[in-house]
């Protein structure tokens, strides 16, 4: 009899109508297959069904909704001999025991409350024993439905939670939900990781036990499940890295890290001396490098196979390289590694590699600025379309127009700055760029006004029940307050910061106050009850 563990994935928390499912395959020359069923399946004869079938509707989602979670869900399984797919005879064809179908459906009451639930290693048990996710209970949302599925489908290949233990071995977490904020968070895929972007097989502390580290890959790659790491990428070293051929002064390139001990290497011939940038971009399904699996780095080789520089981003899983090149032969190699947050260890998956020659001559195309106030903050955006190399850049203020100073200086692929000034009144802001020909250029000149209360005194409580009044005030001022009638009651001066006034001896009626600072006045109304 077979060992059936169940293991259902927590639940994060308009019914979408079902669109034609597109047909999709990650591998298809793959023998072992995961089938994503989106458009409803009868469930019988199964370790699910104590009597009667399971009816399972379709999954709600619309084609695109559909193409994303494929596209996350294949980047999750792409270092792998396994083809994720939507089709349905792909599914059919497969050997019975190297096969598994993900229900992605509304249907969820015969279970319970759960993202998805699946049996531990079915995929090798040959008898149709499908897994589920249900995408009602997880709110229609495409990612952490693609979440649910690389998960539950990691179930059947044998793989069970990474949990989270504290000092003394106890569980703390059934799973760990990983950590950090931004493009960089990280988790694993067998926690939870709903609320990171970066999630990724993983060598941890298994639901076992606190001295039982579960290691993903070995699990998937295990013969039971007759699914190996793919063969059919560039291994890469120096003499065997494949020239990169420019045309109109560009190439392209994409290939697979395979394992984290893998280094793809590339080589580029530069005519003559001039400005090289390239771009690594790991897959992705949007903007923030969304369902990437791969934190890049890119270290630039000379002809003699000395390292010139190493490239990664403390925000980004991409990689920019901008730099100039004397005329010769070049190495660069593209490799996956940890961050912040996350691990080295399974840093694999996808990506695509962009490389430039940049030609000095190019015109400046474009440099524009603007600008916008944002309750007390100054908001600037600028764009620079050019061929030339920008080395460094200025943005200047002024308050007259005339005579600007230096306010920042950027870093040179940065577009934008914000900040608070600190005294009141309205400032004009242009960039001044200078470029690696030597020549530079000034933008545009934008105008920001603040927003009129800005630096005004404010009242903070304007119904008075307990006796005092609040004020915040910018500077020193004078204060006056008067009845309904005109007729002032008490003057008085405010200091910088918070201040409180003794309203106690008023009785009960409209009354209002009056700032004064040189030929600036302010009225606000006030109640006492």
């Amino acid at each position: 009899m077979k060992n059936r563990i169940v293991l259902p994935l927590i639940l994060l928390s308009a019914l979408q109508v079902n669109s034609q499912v597109p047909i999709y395959n990650s591998f298809p020359s793959a023998s072992p297959v995961i089938y994503l069923d989106f458009d409803g399946q009868t469930v019988s004869g199964t370790g699910w069904n104590s009597a009667a079938p399971i009816y399972c509707g379709g999954s709600g989602l619309n084609e695109s909704q559909i193409t994303e979670i494929f596209n996350r869900v294949a980047e999750d399984y792409r270092p792998f001999t396994v083809n994720i797919t939507t089709d349905s005879a792909k599914y059919l064809s497969a050997p019975n025991d190297k096969r598994m179908r993900v229900i992605i459906t509304v249907t969820s009451d015969w279970y319970g409350s759960a993202g998805g639930v699946s049996f531990v290693n079915s995929f090798s048990w040959g008898d149709d024993t499908p897994c589920f996710v249900f995408s009602a209970l997880l709110s229609y949302d495409t990612k952490n439905i693609a979440e649910a599925i690389s998960h539950e489908a990691g179930h059947t290949l044998g793989l069970r939670h990474q949990s989270i233990y504290d000092n003394n071995c106890v569980k703390v977490s059934e799973y760990n939900s990983g950590q950090g904020t931004g493009e960089q968070s990280w988790a694993p895929i067998m926690g939870v990781g709903y609320t990171r972007n970066l999630t990724t097989w993983y060598n941890g502390q298994s639901t076992l036990g606190c001295n039982i580290y579960q290691n993903d890959l070995d699990v998937i790659t295990s013969s039971a499940n007759g699914i190996s790491f793919r063969s059919d990428y560039q291994p890469n070293s120096f003499a065997t890295a494949p020239l990169q051929d420019f045309t109109n002064n560009q190439f392209t390139a994409s290939n697979i890290i395979v394992k984290n001990t893998y280094q793809d290497l590339y080589k580029i011939s530069m005519p003559s001396l001039k400005p090289f940038q390239l771009s690594a971009v790991p897959f992705n399904v949007g903007s923030g490098n969304a369902g990437a699996d791969l934190d890049l780095k890119v270290t630039l080789y000379d002809s003699a196979q000395t390292v010139l520089n190493s490239y990664t981003s403390n925000s980004t899983l991409n990689v920019i390289i901008d730099t100039i090149l004397a005329a010769g032969m070049y190495y660069f190699k593209v490799e996956g590694v940890g961050n912040s947050y996350a691990p080295d260890y399974a840093m694999l998956g996808s990506y695509s590699v962009k490389g430039q020659i940049i030609d000095n001559s190019s015109p400046l195309n474009k440099l524009e600025l603007t600008g916008t106030c944002n309750n007390d903050q100054h908001i600037l955006n600028w764009s620079i379309e050019t061929g030339k190399k920008v080395l460094q850049q200025v943005l200047e203020s002024s308050n007259d127009g005339k005579n600007f100073t230096s306010l920042v200086r950027p870093a040179v692929d940065t577009r934008s700055f914000r900040y608070t000034p600190v005294k009141p009144g309205s400032v004009l802001y242009r960039l001044h760029v200078i470029f690696n020909d030597n020549s530079d250029e000034h933008s545009n000149t934008v105008l920001i006004k603040d927003a009129v209360d800005r630096f005004r005194p404010k009242l903070v409580n304007s119904l008075v029940t307990n006796g005092t009044l609040l004020v915040t005030s910018p500077s020193v001022l004078e204060y006056s307050l008067f009845d309904s009638n005109g007729k002032i009651l008490r003057k008085g001066t405010l200091a910088n910061g918070m201040n409180t006034i003794n309203a106690s001896w008023l009785i009960n009626g409209i009354y209002f106050i009056r700032f004064s600072i040189m030929s600036q006045e302010w009225t606000e109304k006030l109640v006492k009850q």
